[in-house]
């Protein structure tokens, strides 16, 4: 399984519209054949910081979440939408039965 968690610092004029303006790049995402949970959540610290939390089958249902239509497509829209770059964190796990 890959394991993302993307910190999106939003402009403040987008923070409360922000799911709405992505929403189309969120239920693509969602759709896809690997994809397992692709979350959005907004910080209770700060109201222009979003987190998003998305998890992949496997390296390929991530590759192929990378090189589809709609993440390009909301990559091109993001700049105009952020406030600064995002950060990252990706963890890779196999997970077996009776795992902690």
């Amino acid at each position: 399984m890959i394991f993302n968690v993307v910190k999106q610092p939003v402009r403040a004029k987008y923070a409360d519209e922000f799911p709405s303006l992505i929403a189309d790049y969120i239920a693509a995402s969602r759709a896809e054949p690997g994809n397992l949970f692709f979350d959005w959540c907004r910080s209770a610290d700060d109201p222009n910081l979003w987190f998003l939390i998305e998890g992949f089958r496997d390296a390929e249902a991530g590759e192929a979440h990378v090189a589809s239509e709609h993440f390009k497509a909301a990559m091109s829209e993001m700049p105009r939408l952020l406030a600064a770059a995002p950060e990252s964190s990706t963890s890779r796990r196999q997970v077996t039965a009776g795992a902690a």
